[in-house]
C-alpha cells in the first residue's frame, strides 16, 4: 500500500499541476466544446488520456490513496469497483495500491450468458469503493452504486480524480443516496493554477482564463450565452 502524507489543498495544487501538464485540460472560448449533457463550455477535461502517461497517473493515484486513508481510513473497504468504461483502469491501479480485490460495473447488464452487469467477484456486505474518473453533477455514479447495492454490496464511498464542482446540488445528490464523495482536483483548483503557470511548459492566454472564471461562477449562463444548454433538465 503506498500512502503520502499530504493535506487536501497540496494534493489538489499537485493534481491540477499534472493534469495541466499532460494537456488533459484544454480551455476553447472561442470555440466551445459541447459536453454530453448539452452545455457549451470553454473548457474540456479528459482524464482518459492519462493512462498513456505512467509517471503522472502514478502520482495521481499515490495522491487518491493518500486522500482516501486521510478521509475514509486504511481499512474501510473491503474492494474496489470501476465504472464501465472510464473508470475500470482507475480503479485497477488503486486497488493494486490498497492490497483490495477489484471489479467492474456494467452501465446496463450484459445480454447474454449469466446476463452480469457486475464482473467479479465480492462477500455479501462487502463496502466496494466506487472508482471513476471524473464526476459532473453525480448521476452516473448513482446508476452504479445501485448495481453493486442490488448485488448485495454496502457501497458508501466514491472517488474521482476531476470534480466539476459548479453544479449545484452534486454533493446534496450523493450525500442523499448516502455516498460520500472523494476528489483530487475542481475546476476552480485547475483555474488557480492555469492562472499561476504551474504547468511546465504551459502558458494560457489570460482572456481565455477570464472566460473560464465566467463559465465556473454561471455554467448555465455561459452555456445558453454560446449556444448551448441554459439550465438543468
Amino acid at each position: 500500500m503506498t500512502f503520502t502524507p499530504v493535506d487536501a489543498e497540496a494534493a489538489a495544487r499537485l493534481a491540477a499541476r499534472l493534469l495541466l501538464e499532460v494537456e488533459a485540460v484544454n480551455f476553447r472560448p472561442e470555440e466551445p466544446y459541447r459536453l454530453t449533457s448539452g452545455l457549451a463550455s470553454p473548457v474540456y477535461v479528459d482524464c482518459r488520456k492519462l493512462i498513456s502517461f505512467p509517471r503522472t497517473r502514478a502520482a495521481l493515484m499515490d495522491l487518491m490513496v493518500a486522500r482516501l486513508i486521510a478521509e475514509a481510513g486504511a481499512e474501510r473497504f473491503d474492494a474496489v469497483a470501476g465504472g464501465e468504461t472510464a473508470g475500470i483502469p482507475f480503479a485497477a491501479w488503486v486497488a493494486e495500491r490498497m492490497g483490495l480485490p477489484m471489479l467492474y460495473v456494467r452501465k446496463k447488464p450484459k445480454g447474454f450468458g449469466r446476463g452480469a452487469q457486475i464482473e467479479g467477484w465480492f462477500p455479501e456486505g462487502a463496502n466496494v469503493l466506487l472508482v471513476e474518473d471524473l464526476t459532473t453533477d453525480g448521476g452516473s455514479k448513482l446508476t452504479f452504486v445501485e448495481a453493486l447495492r442490488a448485488a448485495g454490496a454496502e457501497t458508501t464511498d466514491t472517488a474521482v480524480i476531476f470534480f466539476y464542482d459548479v453544479f449545484p446540488g452534486a454533493r446534496d445528490r450523493l450525500g442523499e443516496a448516502g455516498l460520500a464523495l472523494h476528489w483530487l482536483a475542481s475546476w476552480g483548483d485547475v483555474l488557480t493554477a492555469a492562472r499561476a503557470g504551474d504547468a511546465p511548459g504551459r502558458r494560457f492566454d489570460a482572456g481565455a482564463l477570464d472566460q473560464v472564471e465566467a463559465f465556473l461562477a454561471d455554467p448555465y449562463g455561459w452555456s445558453g450565452a454560446h449556444g448551448g444548454k441554459a439550465g438543468p433538465d
